[in-house]
């Protein structure tokens, strides 16, 4: 079997599907971050998980036995606050959930008249009462912000309408587009990948989710790593998007190669 990791020099790794579904670790993934360390491969960990702000996810993460440092971690929430203050935003609408709003340190919450909307995932708080009150914000000016488009994600209870469907529908009633700012923008691969520091055919990104991992990945010169787990679905390798791999789980990595 070939040796997958001495086919690139660094990984951009997903979290939700690929590490971990729900709450519960997928076999062998810490064995594969513990075989980067070993053999001294640089990796992030580059996810649209919303519910978190970073240090939480972060604590969450090494509580599982990732061993994972704030510098690895990015998440799409970290990158909306940071396009926010870069747009010198002094206020902002969330729907968010409370843990995920922490990132947003030093913006004001404004549900009347907010400079922008950020939209990430709230699960059952969705309601319409919240809903109408974005739309009438980006109705009266603010800029709508999506953490990203994911149409669902998968837990142990089975499949979950994501953050995609809200943001679709805010778009829809506003006849605008939303700013999206994680995956698969571009901005947001150029930010991990810069933080990396290597040649973009040298990188693999490791997903579960064909349109937004593993297209987005391409789009950057990236190599897309599909993982069974997660949002696969057997479908998804007929989108016409093709994966340079496609593997059971995140343990084929270092299958073959363990001592």
């Amino acid at each position: 079997m070939t040796d997958l990791l001495s086919t690139i020099d660094g990984l951009l790794i997903d979290i939700d599907g690929v590490l971990m579904l729900g709450d519960e670790v997928i076999p062998g993934a810490t064995a594969v971050i513990q075989t980067l360390r070993a053999r001294q491969i640089p990796f992030r960990f580059m996810t649209n998980t919303t519910i978190y702000c970073r240090y939480t996810l972060l604590e969450h993460l090494n509580a599982k036995g990732f061993q994972v440092s704030l510098d690895e971690l990015y998440t799409a929430t970290y990158v909306a606050a940071r396009y926010l203050q870069e747009q010198k935003a002094k206020s902002y609408l969330p729907l968010l959930l409370p843990d995920a709003q922490l990132e947003f340190t030093g913006i004001d919450v404004d549900e009347e008249t907010p400079e922008y909307v950020v939209v990430g995932d709230l699960g059952a708080s969705f309601t319409f009462a919240r809903l109408n009150r974005a739309f009438r914000a980006v109705l009266n000016g603010a800029k709508l912000v999506a953490l990203h488009k994911k149409r669902h994600w998968r837990t142990p209870e089975g499949l979950y309408l994501d953050a995609g469907p809200f943001v679709m529908a805010l778009e829809y009633a506003t006849e605008t587009t939303a700013i999206v700012v994680g995956k698969p923008s571009e901005a947001y691969f150029q930010m991990v990948l810069g933080d990396l520091a290597l040649p973009p055919q040298r990188v693999a990104m490791i997903g579960d989710d064909i349109e937004i991992d593993v297209r987005g990945a391409k789009r950057m010169g990236v190599q897309g790593w599909l993982v069974k787990t997660g949002r696969f679905r057997k479908e998804d390798l007929g989108r016409g998007i093709w994966p340079d791999q496609v593997m059971e789980s995140i343990a084929d990595v270092i299958e073959g190669i363990r001592d």
